[in-house]
């Protein structure tokens, strides 16, 4: 019984995880500028992806009844790592001075950047 609720409880992660990574790629294809492509892909994909590995490890543990630390490290490195590449991409894209869109209104980004030596 309780394998059966924890199967099911992962299966939904996962199709969660699933839907919200092809929300990413939607968001990748549709929005114009690296900006906002780059908090596309730093958030909802890393979400996703979030979503996908906890729904594996769930189901691990509901029908083999062991914890897999291996996707626990996973979870962990994805947490970790899809934000920051994010940013690093928008900062090397301000860097270089990548145009906005038309649609910007102010840059918030250039009074942080003022006292800031790269």
């Amino acid at each position: 019984m309780i394998a059966t609720i924890v199967t099911s409880v992962s299966i939904i992660f996962v199709v969660l995880g699933a839907l919200i990574s092809a929300f990413a790629a939607t968001g990748l294809i549709r929005l114009r500028d690296v900006y906002s492509r780059a908090h596309a892909a730093g958030k909802a994909a890393t979400l996703g992806a979030m979503f996908l590995l906890f729904g594996a490890f769930l189901y691990f543990i509901g029908t083999e009844g062991y914890v897999n630390m291996q996707l626990i490290i996973g979870i962990i490195f994805v947490f970790i790592t899809g934000p920051l590449s994010s940013h690093l991409i928008m900062k090397a894209a301000y860097n270089i001075k990548t145009p906005y869109t038309k649609d910007t209104k102010i840059d918030e980004i250039k009074e942080d950047m003022k006292h800031t030596k790269l």
